[in-house]
């Protein structure tokens, strides 16, 4: 609501975003779409509550994230979100099976081995669990990641440029996978993406433009 971040430069104020407002209902798909600069990445790190608002608010989950300190942000993502970066972010000295099972760990649940295998199944890494990020090529590094993200089941899903590091197919088959389990797990997806053909394939349009909101269509 009304949000806004501006950052100091050396000649004074860089506005990033700039009065941005949309409501999104709970279950529907959503790209935020944009050239480079527009925002995008910046706009994800605040729904998220990685970085703070200049001025405005984020209700998300019928919580205002920006009302919680620093611990309970963290708290609140361990709970209710799940990323999946172009990166990938995984943890270089952890297996596939520990890169998965770690978010479960951290929000105590006992059955983060079995729930971790389970997911590396569905994402057809079964036989990789015990392999290493370095042995494992992109398309199967961006599985696991994706398995990471939907093992504690969460309501809110943020990926951006999920596809961007991955050739043309493969980037294909993920964002098949992703939105295949996203369909399955009812979850809130908000996918940051420069790919149009990706963005069509969500329920809903966010466009930005030099940190305006220029266009919110279904």
């Amino acid at each position: 609501m009304g949000l806004s971040r501006r950052v100091p430069d050396a000649g004074g104020w860089l506005t990033i975003l700039e009065d941005i407002e949309f409501a999104i209902p709970r279950g529907q798909s959503v790209a935020i779409v944009g050239a480079s600069g527009s925002g995008k990445s910046t706009l994800l790190g605040l729904l998220a509550g990685l970085d703070e608002p200049s001025s405005g608010k984020v209700l998300a989950l019928d919580q205002d994230i920006f009302a919680l300190d620093e611990d309970g942000r963290a708290h609140w993502r361990a709970q209710h979100v799940g990323f999946v970066f172009q990166a990938f972010l995984l943890l270089p000295h952890m297996t596939a099976l520990e890169n998965v099972m770690l978010p479960l760990e951290l929000a105590g649940r006992v059955d983060a081995r079995s729930v971790a295998r389970e997911w590396l199944a569905r994402v057809g890494l079964a036989e990789r669990a015990s392999h290493y990020p370095r042995t494992l090529s992109g398309g199967e590094q961006q599985r696991v990641a994706i398995a990471r993200a939907f093992a504690s089941n969460p309501p809110l899903l943020l990926a951006d440029e999920p596809t961007g590091s991955l050739d043309h197919a493969t980037g294909e088959r993920i964002i098949d996978l992703l939105f295949e389990l996203n369909r399955e797990a009812g979850a809130t997806l908000l996918l940051v993406t420069h790919d149009r053909s990706l963005a069509a394939r969500c329920q809903r349009t966010i466009s930005l433009h030099n940190g305006r909101l220029v266009k919110s269509a279904d």
